[in-house]
């Protein structure tokens, strides 16, 4: 009688490893592709922009195929953080060489279109590196370029300000340069406080 309970038992219990193995390998597929995206996705930043340089010429990212970027999301009203960023990327392409240097396009746009005419600029920009393009449009356009780079930025009323005027505000922004190929894929990033030197070192690595 045990023998025959035992071997009832058992049958029961292979026929829930049994089933539970058969769910397993149904689900297989989905588990390995998922586990694919997680590992060899690309990262989702960059993409089409259509934007005014400082010259007031009509650019999208295909004007830049065959060369990297390196692009900084910032404003011209900014008082040290987008300063600080460009003359950083301005001192690592001066760091990194000539040869190396001249595949490099430094490229400025601003989070704030209000204020960032193509004047104002043309203006800010010769401050930094001779080759630094600076780019603006329109709120719409610029927003599309601000997500395709997965960059945040928001109107911030000043502290302090003139009664609430117009003009009377900053603009909180990532502040974060990216390096794209020269396909327009993303590279790597530095990030705020990276110096010079670190910058042109690892541009040396990843430039070919």
């Amino acid at each position: 009688m045990r023998l025959k309970v035992l071997l009832i038992a058992t049958a029961f219990l292979l026929a829930g490893v049994l089933l539970a193995l058969l769910m397993f390998e149904r689900q297989l597929p989905a588990l390995l592709g998922g586990a694919r995206q997680i590992t060899t996705g690309k990262a989702l930043i960059g993409g089409p922009f259509s934007l005014l340089d400082h010259r007031g010429r009509r650019v999208t990212e295909k004007d830049f195929r065959g060369r990297y970027m390196l692009v900084y999301f910032g404003f011209t009203y900014c008082p040290d953080v987008c300063p600080a960023g460009l003359q950083v990327i301005s001192e690592a392409l001066r760091m990194l060489g000539e040869e190396k240097a001249q595949k490099v396009v430094p490229i400025f746009i601003t989070v704030d279109p209000e204020r960032d005419t193509v004047q104002q600029m043309a203006s800010y920009v010769k401050n930094f590196h001779p080759r630094l393009v600076g780019l603006t449009g329109s709120k719409k356009e610029i927003a599309a370029a601000a997500s395709a780079f997965r960059v945040y930025y928001a109107k911030v009323a000043a502290e302090g300000g003139a009664n609430g005027a117009s003009d009377d505000y900053t603009m909180d922004h990532t502040a974060i340069t990216y390096l794209m190929g020269p396909d327009g894929a993303f590279i790597a990033h530095f990030s705020h406080g990276t110096s010079a030197p670190d910058m042109a070192r690892r541009l040396g690595q990843l430039i070919r």
